[in-house]
């Protein structure tokens, strides 16, 4: 069965704000349905999406089951512990190693020491070549970003396998082929590289994980028990634990030692500053010697993705440095060499036809060159970058915020049209935002209308007090965050019924205006025609009420009070039913 990806997305905690996308430097992220997923050929687990993704929705793959099952075969277990775990846990070695052993591990070993046999033999490297550009392989990340994105560097990699492989080697020459190795630290892309090379490193697990264990097992940190076992295996590293500091392997090589003074050092932590030290280089006809210790992390390994902890990366790195010996006499020739080529296997771009970008820039409005804002807000740098996710599939058109905003004004704008009632929205400056036909036919007139319609903002920034005579509305909703509902407001011969409502407190209300003035003529008629009726039927009613020995009084008050209710006149408007 195929492993899960080391990345992954909880589709139900992605809120598609975008954020992955904009900060994936090689935009390795789908988005489907509004939910953003890594696309895994392209990605190369540096792990920045999950360490900026504001709703936890990006994961990292969790391995302590699949070492849990190496437990279950019998095989001794042993750890290749990262050197930068000096700079996470506030502990000594001893308590660290009876940690690790109360999990279940045999043994403890530094992964420094493969990156001290990493040195040496890039040494022998540079001091055997002649001139040229030398890229560092100690970084997954680097490596798989070259052999991805920038192919015609692959072969300017160092073909020495990283320090995790190197050490996972050089503790199976040294404690038998058949051990398992599992390395610990704070890379995702480690997860990557362990499934490629299971031969040499059954799991990877990252601080993260190991926390989440140590917590699963109530293993008391601090006061665990330690005893003379409690020693790393097959002895302590050296200088090979400032391998997770920016610099720190252009420090090690310095100090195996440089036949000549003729190789430039250059250390280069991040993606970004990786990509332009690139730029305008043809590595054919380099004259000298350049070596580029190339990490994927800003700062180094001490920034990975996982490193856990709240701890100042300035005590970091000042821990990892105090806790680093060094040797007198280095030797010339490695231990163990595990040679890998990296071959390039470039991601294939997809050039569209001219005319293809132009219909997919035109379901977004992009119809002309000022409408391309190029605004990043979609994740992309550029329209002409996102519309070719787009015709990808790697996209959707709901990401374009511009686009998202015309769609919203105009829905908006056609529920205004479409309104019978007059709507108006006035913002805390008493400046109209925006207006519905409605709302400019019922108090414009003919000139002025003929003005504002002309206009292309319409009524946008005109004062609402010299537009309507109830300003004061307005200014009281404003003030005092309340919604209004004025009934029969008269204005000249017309009767309006006004809401009005508050969007933003105090900075944006709204208005609904409603003509009532001919409903209430037909009250007004129905009442005139009711009193009629009392007029012409008065004698046959004083002749009934005689005739059957009622009282004249109460039948009248009885036809009185029907004509009142349709009398918009008479003070208290009541309903007859």
């Amino acid at each position: 069965m195929e492993k899960q990806y080391p990345v992954y997305t909880l589709k139900n905690e992605c809120n598609d704000c975008y954020k992955c996308i904009r900060g994936c430097h090689i935009k390795a992220i789908k988005i489907q349905s509004g939910s953003a997923s890594v696309i895994n050929d392209k990605c190369i687990a540096c792990g920045h999406c999950v360490t900026i993704c504001p709703a936890g929705a990006k994961k990292v793959r969790s391995d302590i089951d699949v070492v849990k099952a190496l437990f279950l075969t019998g095989k001794k277990v042993y750890v290749s512990l990262a050197p930068s775990w000096a700079g996470v846990y506030d502990i000594k070695f001893e308590k660290m190693i009876a940690v690790l052993k109360k999990l279940g591990f045999a043994g403890v070993s530094e992964t420094a020491l493969g990156a001290q046999e990493v040195s040496i033999q890039t040494a022998k490297i540079l001091n055997s070549a002649e001139k040229g550009l030398f890229i560092s392989s100690a970084c997954p990340v680097i490596d798989d970003y070259v052999r991805l994105y920038k192919p015609d560097f692959a072969k300017n990699i160092t073909p020495v396998a990283s320090p995790a492989l190197t050490h996972a080697g050089l503790l199976k020459d040294m404690l038998g082929d058949d051990i398992k190795v599992v390395f610990i630290g704070p890379c995702i892309a480690k997860k990557n590289e362990a499934d490629k090379h299971p031969e040499l490193i059954s799991a990877s697990l990252t601080f993260d994980e190991l926390n989440y264990w140590i917590k699963e097992e109530f293993i008391d940190i601090e006061n665990i028990e330690t005893d003379e076992s409690c020693h790393f295996v097959p002895e302590n590293s050296y200088e090979g634990a400032l391998y997770p500091i920016e610099g720190g392997m252009n420090e090690t090589i310095k100090q195996v030692g440089i036949d000549k003074n003729d190789v430039t050092f250059i250390a280069v932590s991040s993606l970004e500053d990786f990509d332009k030290s690139l730029q305008n280089i043809n590595p054919d006809k380099i004259e000298n010697k350049i070596f580029v210790e190339a990490l994927g992390c800003s700062g180094g390994c001490i920034n990975g993705p996982c490193l856990s902890g709240e701890k100042s990366r300035i005590l970091v790195t000042s821990d990892i440095y105090a806790n680093t010996q060094y040797r007198n006499d280095i030797p010339k020739e490695p231990r163990k060499v595990v040679e890998i080529e990296y071959k390039p296997n470039p991601v294939k771009k997809v050039e569209y036809p001219i005319e293809q970008v132009v219909k997919a820039l035109k379901k977004i409005s992009k119809h002309s060159q000022e409408d391309e804002l190029n605004c990043s807000g979609c994740g992309y740098a550029s329209c002409r970058e996102f519309v070719n996710a787009l015709i990808a599939g790697d996209a959707e058109p709901s990401q374009c915020v511009s686009y998202m905003r015309k769609i919203a004004v105009r829905k908006a704008a056609a529920m205004l049209r479409c309104m019978p009632s007059a709507v108006v929205i006035v913002d805390s400056n008493m400046e109209i935002v925006e207006a519905n036909d409605s709302f400019e036919r019922m108090f414009l007139s003919e000139e002025m209308y003929e003005v504002f319609s002309s206009r292309k903002d319409g009524m946008t920034g005109a004062s609402i007090d010299r537009i309507v005579p109830f300003s004061e509305l307005f200014k009281s909703a404003l003030d005092s965050g309340k919604d209004i509902h004025q009934e029969h407001y008269a204005i000249k011969d017309k009767v309006y019924d006004i809401s009005i409502f508050t969007i933003e407190d105090n900075e944006l209300v709204g208005a609904v205006i409603s003509d009532v003035t001919k409903s209430e003529m037909d009250r007004s008629k129905i009442a005139q025609k009711a009193r009629e009726v009392i007029a012409k039927n008065i004698t046959t009613v004083q002749e009934i009420a005689s005739l059957l020995g009622e009282h004249m009084v109460d039948t009248e008050l009885l036809l009185s009070s029907i004509a009142e209710g349709y009398d918009p006149n008479s003070g208290d408007n009541k309903n007859v039913h």
